[in-house]
């Protein structure tokens, strides 16, 4: 297949599932494996339409991520989301994250840890939709600095590939006593951040795999990863609270099955 039409289909499933609880991760290893496109070009191909979909959050957000810099709102009794929910927000995945990197790349990038992954994942969803307490956080501004960093505890479960970073922040909102719309909104603003650190680490790492013979391609992967996950985020907001975590909980178990067939086996 012509590596332009691989670089839509895979922007596109980039885009879809970034910021979806489904796991992006999931899906372009399984994608990737139906089409041929693998090996360290795929993995540097990966990281660049990533940044595609960080672009997407900083675009609609990006008043926000400006209002972070006021702080003079910090600590004060009126409710009003900060820069310090968002580090709390962060720190613990981060923290994770950059310990155990380069085991995580080496160690848990495999087919059968995905699929544990994808189903632990599903488990843990459905939990969240049963027993989340009652909502005490309406919007991003309700959030506490407790809830934003029980949050960051649960995204720490992101870390293994397949979970979701999506499926656990969101899972830790519910049950930490945020609503659908505003778990799936911190859990969208926290991303960017601790995606700049990750991405960052594996571009720099993947620097000495890029060639000038591969932008058109890579730009291809990037703008419609771009596209794609802005439409879904500003669409998943306004339809998560009337869905809820479970249905995407029974794909995530669907994925699996589709990934012992078609990878595994």
């Amino acid at each position: 297949m012509n590596e332009h039409i691989i670089a839509f289909i895979l922007g596109i499933v980039e885009g879809l599932t970034e910021f979806l609880p489904i796991s992006s991760t999931g899906h372009m290893i399984l994608v990737g494996s139906l089409l041929g496109f693998e090996g360290q070009k795929a993995n540097t191909f990966e990281v660049i339409i990533q940044l595609g979909s960080m672009l997407a959050i900083l675009v609609l957000y990006w008043k926000r991520y400006l209002s972070l810099l006021n702080f003079s709102t910090i600590g004060k009794s009126e409710k009003k989301l900060d820069v310090i929910h968002i580090i709390l927000g962060v720190i613990p995945a981060a923290f994770v994250g950059l310990v155990l990197h380069d085991f995580i790349k080496s160690q848990l990038f495999s087919p059968k840890v995905v699929v544990v992954s994808l189903i632990a994942g599903a488990i843990l969803m459905i939990f969240a939709e049963k027993k989340h307490r009652n909502f005490t956080s309406n919007s991003v501004d309700e959030l506490s600095y407790k809830q934003a960093f029980t949050i960051g505890l649960f995204q720490c479960l992101a870390v293994i590939p397949g979970f979701s970073r999506a499926g656990s922040t969101m899972s830790g909102g519910l049950l930490a006593g945020a609503n659908h719309k505003t778990a799936a909104e911190f859990s969208f603003l926290i991303a960017l951040p601790i995606m700049v650190g990750a991405t960052g680490l594996d571009f720099i790492k993947s620097i000495d795999f890029l060639h000038t013979s591969d932008i058109p391609m890579f730009s291809i992967g990037f703008i419609t990863a771009f596209i794609v996950a802005m439409l879904v985020a500003i669409v998943f907001l306004k339809l998560i609270e009337k869905i809820g975590l479970t249905v995407f909980a029974y794909y995530r178990i669907v994925l699996a099955a589709l990934f012992i067939i078609f990878v595994i086996l």
